[in-house]
């Protein structure tokens, strides 16, 4: 049986913080859903989209809990925001968040599920985007 915390810490250090791709190959199934497809490659294309945005995002574990296939890992994240995220231009920001991602192993130990949870408008508040709630035209029932 795979150490499951183990294998989440080493998918942070690794793949997350050191940018060794290979080890995502190691690590994340075919299966697993990520940014426009499924398997490491697709796991991969999210984090070189978040990289071109933040090249020196760093991320730190903050707690990990662990029970039988799964993990959830709560960290906190910083880097300067010097490429398009999203629809925002770079604008040289240091920012810091934080949230939680929750990871499923296989019983090889290679993730086959990634779900997480990010503090965005505490990101976007950092990077000086106005967020407004919508205005309401008519009233109810109108």
């Amino acid at each position: 049986m795979t150490d499951v915390e183990a294998a989440a810490r080493r998918f942070i250090a690794d793949v997350w913080n050191a940018r060794r791709e290979e080890s995502a190959y190691e690590l994340v199934a075919e299966e697993c859903p990520g940014l426009g497809g499924t398997g490491p490659e697709a796991t991969l294309a999210w984090h070189r989209e978040r990289r071109a945005a933040f090249p020196d995002l760093r991320y730190k574990i903050v707690d990990v809990v662990a029970a039988g296939e799964r993990v959830a890992v709560h960290w906190r994240a910083a880097g300067t925001h010097v490429g398009q995220f999203g629809p925002v231009p770079p604008t040289g920001q240091v920012v810091s968040y934080s949230g939680a991602t929750f990871l499923r192993f296989d019983p090889a130990g290679r993730i086959v599920e990634v779900w997480s949870s990010t503090e965005l408008f505490q990101l976007l508040q950092q990077l000086g985007v106005e967020m407004l709630p919508p205005t309401v035209v008519n009233g109810p029932g109108a």
